[in-house]
C-alpha cells in the first residue's frame, strides 16, 4: 500500500485516488493500511479513516463474491423498492452493506442504477435487471449461490 500511495501523492487531491487504487488492489481498505497512507501523504490517521469511513464506495472488509444493489432511489422506492429490500433481507439473512456468512454474497443500497422507468431496479454482478419482483430476485439470487 505504501508503494501505491507514494506513487499518487503527487495527484491534486491524492487521498481519494489512492483510496480507490488501494480498494482496487485488494477489493477493499483495510484498517492496518490506514496508518500507512496518513504516514505518506502527511496527514492524520483520523483524516484518512474518516474519508473511508463517510464514502459508501470505500469498502472497509472484503466483499463477497457477488455484490447484490438495490436501488433506493425515490423512482424505485415508489414502485416496490423497499419492500424488495426487506424480501432480499429475510432471503439472504444480511441487509445492507453485509456480506453472507459464507462471503458469497454482499449486499448493497444504492441510489441510482439509471433504470427508473423500469423499477424497482437491482444489480446482480455486474448485470442490471429491471422490475424485479420478489420471486424475481428469489430466482436471481438461486443463479449467483
Amino acid at each position: 500500500m505504501r508503494e501505491i500511495a507514494t506513487e499518487l501523492r503527487g495527484l491534486r487531491g491524492a487521498l481519494i485516488p489512492i483510496l480507490h487504487a488501494v480498494q482496487e488492489e485488494l477489493g477493499y481498505v483495510d484498517q492496518l493500511d490506514v496508518p500507512v497512507i496518513a504516514d505518506v501523504l502527511n496527514f492524520s490517521v483520523a483524516e484518512v479513516h474518516g474519508v473511508v469511513t463517510f464514502y459508501r464506495d470505500f469498502r472497509r472488509e472484503p466483499a463477497g463474491r457477488t455484490t447484490l444493489r438495490i436501488c433506493q432511489a425515490e423512482a424505485c422506492r415508489s414502485v416496490g423498492a423497499e419492500e424488495l429490500a426487506a424480501h432480499a433481507k429475510r432471503r439472504t439473512g444480511v441487509g445492507f452493506g453485509e456480506t453472507t456468512y459464507d462471503g458469497k454474497l454482499t449486499v448493497d443500497e444504492v441510489f441510482c442504477l439509471g433504470n427508473c422507468a423500469l423499477g424497482p431496479a437491482v444489480q446482480v454482478g455486474e448485470k442490471l435487471h429491471g422490475r424485479v419482483t420478489p420471486a424475481r430476485l428469489d430466482a436471481l439470487l438461486g443463479e449467483v449461490r
